[in-house]
């Protein structure tokens, strides 16, 4: 359309005027230069560090799916044992010697005794079940003792270094030179008589020494960093420096290492059971079983043995692919 007012003269600079679908006025150069770039807002999200090991550990597969077995087995020891328990007593006859197979591979319609029985004709399926209480609570519980023992020393001898540092150390060589399993054996027989507690605080304090080294070892070359030598000159204390400032950019390696401790102590644990050196007869975990089955593998019982040994494998194979997962997500050297 055109622009022009009454009286105005002919000759006079006239500007082309167009209305643009939207509604919006377009001049000819505008329409010449074809569609103008839209403004659009560009939020950036600021990611701390446990959200970006997040969106790492999201990417393993793998992890994801050991932590997924491994947080089934979690529920199964809480509630597993309120909503299967186990009878001792109750006792059901056998057709075979030493307890009755599997029934599916009798009829692959059935869902009784999906485990088998054991020689009282007791389900091998609850009694895996109820064994993973007390397997896990060891395991966790050993986890939590190696790992605070072995995050004061390491962390004093690390940080502090001198004297502290070789006496500290020189205990921690002498630990490591004691043969890990005779020692193990001798106090669980002496010092656990069937505990459960007690054996947790044993394998605490054999479990700690190699982690004691790691967080020296981190120490070592965190306090030389600037952040450190701020902090020091602006007087913060030795303590605060080194549960405060250092302690925090050493999870890492920290976590992984508490992750395999607890498959190393469940599996010390089966072994130290199947051995009737660990529980009592009648406590139930996953070793008691393996050493309850022993005596009737010779006449073919395979199933007692199988299934809770199969959920020791289970179990430590997803914690080894979780701390595998958290070893790359909270490696500060690899990118997104």
């Amino acid at each position: 359309m055109t622009d022009q007012g009454p009286g105005a003269d002919k000759n006079s600079n006239r500007q082309e005027v167009f209305i643009s679908p939207t509604g919006a006025p377009m001049n000819v150069v505008q329409m010449a230069e074809g569609p103008q770039p839209q403004d659009f807002e560009v939020s950036l999200e600021s990611l701390n560090q446990w959200q970006i090991a997040w969106r790492r550990f999201k990417r393993h597969r793998l992890a994801v799916v050991g932590t997924g077995i491994f947080g089934v087995m979690i529920l199964l020891a809480i509630f597993g044992p309120i909503i299967w328990p186990y009878d001792r007593l109750a006792l059901k006859p056998v057709t075979h010697s030493g307890g009755n197979p599997p029934g599916w591979m009798q009829n692959p319609r059935t869902l009784a005794d999906p485990f088998g029985t054991d020689n009282g004709g007791r389900s091998v399926f609850i009694l895996t079940v109820n064994g993973a209480r007390l397997s896990m609570l060891i395991g966790i519980g050993t986890t939590v003792i190696a790992v605070t023992i072995g995050v004061v020393v390491g962390s004093f001898a690390g940080f502090f270094g001198g004297r502290i540092d070789g006496l500290l150390m020189r205990f921690v060589d002498f630990m490591l030179t004691i043969p890990f399993l005779f020692v193990i054996l001798v106090m669980a027989r002496f010092f656990g008589a069937g505990d459960p507690i007690v054996l947790t605080l044993i394998f605490g304090l054999l479990f700690w020494p190699g982690l004691a080294r790691l967080v020296r070892a981190l120490f070592l070359s965190l306090r030389e960093q600037d952040f450190v030598q701020a902090a020091r000159a602006v007087g913060v204390s030795d303590t605060r420096i080194t549960f405060r400032h250092i302690l925090p950019n050493a999870l890492g390696p920290i976590i992984v290492s508490a992750t395999l401790l607890v498959a190393s102590a469940i599996v010390t644990e089966a072994f130290v059971s199947f051995l009737n050196f660990g529980l009592k007869a009648t406590d139930l975990s996953w070793g008691n079983a393996l050493a309850s089955s022993q005596q009737y593998q010779i006449v073919g019982n395979w199933w007692w043995a199988f299934f809770p040994g199969m959920a020791i494998a289970l179990t430590v194979t997803a914690i080894n692919f979780m701390g595998d997962g958290l070893r790359d997500a909270l490696d500060p050297r690899s990118r997104e």
